[in-house]
């Protein structure tokens, strides 16, 4: 479906731009474009590197499963429905806990374990249950301890103090936490998004 849309989007710019005569307007700004963010990308190299790397030592370190262990009790409160000793919580800790320190490309298996043993707990297989709501609301807004990503642009971007953002980050990504969890619990009470046999 994804791929319709930019389709569609990429044949009405070239469109619009034959009707009213700017279609060497329009290749320009397409050539600009890719050349911004093969530099932007560029750019992000060396501050990733430094970023994933020091995360990297972080989860050799012990933080991450530190971090599992402090967030394992909250999760049995969040989601009462899944048995203490099942082994989606320990992915749902271990994805939470490396979202939380930036190492996105370590969560995403750990996410797809946790919705992969969540669904073998699924009375209706195929329809989400209100666990793995739960999971999706706290794993899309995800506190963030150290964003890494947000500091690489902003040092990419030529910012001097590109570590001035963990603060507000920490602030904004707790608030976006705390909605998606009471939102997902609000919701999950409604009848209406109940599935039912």
């Amino acid at each position: 479906m994804l791929n319709i849309i930019w389709l569609a989007l990429i044949l009405l710019s070239v469109i619009i731009g034959a009707v009213h005569g700017t279609l060497p307007l329009v290749v320009a700004a397409v050539t600009d474009s890719a050349k911004n963010a093969v530099m932007l990308a560029i750019g992000l190299i060396g501050i990733m590197a430094f970023w994933l790397g020091l995360m990297q030592i972080a989860e050799d370190a012990g933080l991450v499963k530190l971090l599992s262990r402090l967030l394992s009790p909250i999760l049995h409160f969040l989601f009462p429905e899944v048995p203490k000793d099942h082994p989606a919580i320990g992915a749902m800790t271990l994805n939470i806990a490396s979202n939380m320190l930036g190492l996105n490309n370590a969560a995403t298996p750990f996410g797809l374990r946790a919705m992969a043993e969540l669904e073998k707990l699924n009375p209706l297989p195929g329809t989400a249950t209100h666990a793995m709501c739960m999971f999706v609301a706290i794993n899309t807004s995800s506190v963030q301890l150290i964003p890494a990503t947000a500091i690489a642009l902003l040092a990419s971007g030529g910012d001097p103090h590109p570590t001035s953002i963990i603060v507000p980050t920490l602030i904004a990504t707790a608030c976006s936490t705390a909605v998606g969890i009471i939102s997902a619990k609000v919701f999950s009470k409604v009848k209406w998004f109940t599935p039912h046999p």
